[in-house]
């Protein structure tokens, strides 16, 4: 009977974390279904990426008092699961504080730990604050719908719930401690559980034995939970967010890759020797398509961005195009990405790992083309992002596809297009008269 609890707690831990490795795998499935993208290059600068963006959080701060909040949510929690370690070992080996032999190294920790804690509780309350009674507009968007809004409300709710788990435990473990009761040997120090130990002055030893395991358990189990509302949440950024700065562009925002399906066809058009109307050679590759209309179109490392979206908003806040009323936003393209991703992800589930042709692709059933020609490519949204993510190569993907697949780019661009053909230059004006301009200065 006293091993019950170790293999309840085993089993639970197994359960968890086997739950926890089936979605990740789900998820690195995928991305793969994107197309490979070579990142080998430039890997100092990109290690630096990850130190001083994802690690050092140099991009959140450039907001004050939400960016040192958020470090101080985001170290805090961090920090505080190292306890975690102990608990599994306790729960294992049915041991109780297993790092209690550490001695003052012991109690030090513990007490930074529970005053990160307290931060982190009041850092979430402020989180909660600005979401639910300030409202700030960026939280509020259209395409914020009852899910992403109770999303964000729930991973706080379960902060909250977690650090005064926390505290609750460690507080009926120092009264324990304070009365003798076996196993609760006297270690570590608690400088905000402390506080709040008083209130259990007059429980009998076996009420506070069950107030201290009960808590315990609800933290181990919590955590749990938490790691696997992970895979369903945006807050999946806090695994995704180190591999996603370090595979980030290192090349100039403002330069455009060179499609080489493009290239070739221009080569061929160049070479007086070519014949445009020949049979392609037998075993040749079939031509690549143009652009992306679906997200089995798009590359890797787009989709491990639409995976990542904190959904923050920053990029639509800083969006030109949105502040002038236009129907884009920036992280409505990063969350239509991953919701049709997850709907292919499902399909392919349901046949056995193969997908099955759905009528369906994210090009207008979830993107507009409204929305991919209202933007102005300023790259404000790629700046403002804290985690390196890119919705303009998605939006630029998706508009090649529209011109060089379906011929359907705006009169206006089509103008300027033609213009460019016959007086290589946007104006509809000979290039002879070009310089006409100046004459009249």
């Amino acid at each position: 009977m006293q091993y019950i609890p170790n293999i309840l707690f085993i089993v639970a831990l197994v359960a968890g974390i086997g739950y926890f490795t089936i979605n990740i795998r789900k998820i690195i499935r995928n991305i793969k279904l994107g197309n490979p993208v070579d990142v080998s290059d430039n890997k100092g600068e990109r290690y630096g990426n990850v130190a001083r963006i994802a690690l050092g959080q140099s991009k959140m701060v450039k907001r004050p008092i939400a960016g040192l909040l958020h470090i101080i949510v985001y170290v805090g929690f961090i920090v505080i699961n190292i306890e975690v370690l102990e608990i599994i070992i306790d729960g294992i080996l049915g041991t109780h504080r297993v790092f209690a032999g550490l001695g003052l190294v012991y109690d030090y920790l513990i007490a930074t730990f529970e005053i990160l804690a307290l931060l982190v509780f009041i850092g979430v309350i402020f989180f909660w604050t600005r979401r639910n009674i300030q409202k700030i507009k960026r939280f509020w968007a259209n395409e914020m719908t009852s899910w992403p809004k109770n999303d964000a409300n729930y991973i706080l709710y379960f902060e909250m719930v977690l650090m005064v788990l926390f505290i609750t435990m460690n507080a009926a473990d120092l009264q324990l401690q304070q009365m003798g009761a076996a196993h609760y040997v006297e270690a570590g120090m608690f400088p905000v559980s402390g506080l709040i130990a008083p209130l259990f002055d007059g429980l009998s030893e076996g009420t506070l034995i069950l107030v201290e395991r009960t808590a315990w358990w609800l933290h181990i189990l919590g955590i749990l939970v938490f790691l696997n509302y992970l895979y369903f949440s945006k807050h999946l950024h806090i695994i995704l967010a180190f591999p996603n700065v370090y595979f980030g562009r290192v090349t100039p925002k403002g330069k455009f890759k060179n499609n080489e399906a493009v290239t070739k066809e221009v080569q061929l058009m160049m070479d007086p020797n070519a014949d445009p109307f020949a049979a392609p050679a037998e075993g040749a590759e079939a031509p690549a398509k143009f652009g992306a209309s679906d997200v089995m179109d798009l590359n890797q490392i787009q989709l491990l961005n639409a995976y990542t979206c904190t959904e923050c908003g920053r990029c639509t806040d800083e969006c030109p195009a949105n502040k002038t009323g236009k129907k884009l936003s920036p992280r409505k393209i990063m969350m239509d990405t991953r919701d049709r991703l997850q709907e292919v992800s499902k399909n392919i589930d349901s046949n056995k790992g193969e997908f099955k042709e759905d009528g369906k692709q994210l090009l207008d059933d979830y993107i507009t083309r409204e929305e991919l020609w209202a933007c102005t490519t300023c790259n404000a949204c790629v700046e403002a992002c804290p985690v390196s993510i890119d919705p303009l190569s998605i939006i630029m993907d998706m508009r090649q596809y529209l011109v060089m697949e379906q011929s359907a780019a705006p009169m206006e661009l089509n103008g300027a297009m033609t213009n460019i053909e016959n007086n290589g230059a946007p104006w509809p004006y000979n290039q002879m008269d070009r310089l006409n301009w100046k004459n009249e200065a």
